[in-house]
């Protein structure tokens, strides 16, 4: 006498499916499986194997998992079940491969569930992974003898003037030493030679983040915003250095200053075609001189000065005021003669 067809036992399998969820909570995970399997030789219906699969998860039996995962894609083909369960196997798979710490086949089968029904979860899980494999791809690569090599080499090339390889050479130091600052300084320097101004701060900002400490990164800054004649951002840069340098001993105080001069009288300098009257005018409505000079204490001094001269150096022994003294001075707000 032939079976019942299949239909008539699916009643009998999702009570065989609803006694492996209970199994399962209570972590009886050998107990879940065999609920599973009988459900599924009662109906072919993948959600029984993709429960089994998790069950086996559970259980720590990755490679089951792995089988039974796999079973249920074929079999799901082969009866033409739903997208979202055969997308449930794949993600499955790519959980087990991410417990097993196979991250290339995680994300072949995340990146295969997607394929089959997007959700967010295996989304974020497969960008997680793929971010993953790239920062143990970069770690695999640090190397200090070899970023020393790629220093020296960066530096010849620089020493001859070829500034794209020596671009590439201080790339692979970076590469090969990314949390020495002197590398991303170097293809800092290297970039300006080529013009790439923004690309220079953008290594500059990483050698400083590296190392707050690295004035020679601050003078690059600092350098490349002067060409680009971001004068205001450039002075701050400087001002930053200057603090920094004077507590660490003052020994690039005498370039920092006369880059910061440099700044500052390139900032209020004429620009081509235009009258010393409005070049004044221009100047007299720059926000920092405005806040300088409507500064109660400046007024103060200032008028102090116009008494006498000689206070006014006597004033100048305070950093700050020395600064916006200079400031007022590029200006041509205060004149010396």
């Amino acid at each position: 006498m032939e079976d019942a067809p299949q239909e008539n036992h699916k009643e009998e399998a999702d009570a065989a499916k609803a006694e492996g969820n209970a199994l399962y909570k209570q972590r009886k995970f050998d107990e879940a499986i065999a609920a599973y399997e009988k459900a599924w030789n009662l109906n072919k219906d993948i959600t029984y194997l993709n429960n089994r699969a998790a069950a086996e998860f559970e259980k720590g039996d990755y490679d089951a998992a792995i089988a039974t995962c796999e079973k249920a894609i074929d079999e799901g083909r082969d009866m033409r079940a739903d997208y979202t369960l055969i997308a449930k196997s794949f993600a499955r798979l790519g959980n087990t491969y991410l417990k097993k710490d196979d991250l290339p086949n995680a994300v072949k089968y995340f990146d295969k569930s997607l394929t089959e029904h997007r959700t967010p979860d295996v989304l974020n899980k497969l960008r997680a992974t793929q971010r993953e494999i790239k920062v143990r791809e970069a770690n695999a690569y640090v190397d200090p003898e070899k970023a020393e090599a790629a220093r020296l080499e960066g530096k010849e090339y620089f020493t001859k003037g070829d500034w794209p390889n020596a671009v590439k050479a201080y790339t692979e130091m970076i590469k090969r030493a990314p949390e020495d600052a002197r590398g991303y300084s170097n293809r800092a320097a290297a970039l300006a030679k080529l013009l790439s101004f923004p690309d220079a701060i953008q290594d500059c900002n990483l050698a400083i983040e590296k190392d707050p400490n690295f004035i020679r990164a601050y003078i690059r800054k600092a350098t490349a915003q002067l060409a680009m004649r971001e004068y205001s951002k450039c002075m701050e840069t400087l001002n930053e250095a200057r603090d920094k340098d004077s507590a660490l001993g003052g020994k690039n105080i005498h370039e920092i200053d006369q880059l910061l001069n440099k700044a500052i009288s390139s900032r209020f300098q004429a620009i081509e075609g235009e009258t010393p009257e409005q070049t004044m005018e221009r100047v007299s409505k720059d926000p920092e001189i405005v806040s300088i000079l409507q500064d109660p204490v400046m007024q103060g001094i200032l008028g102090q000065a116009r008494d006498n001269p000689a206070a006014l150096q006597e004033h100048m022994k305070n950093p700050d005021v020395n600064k916006k003294i200079n400031m007022l001075i590029a200006a041509g707000v205060i004149r010396t003669r």
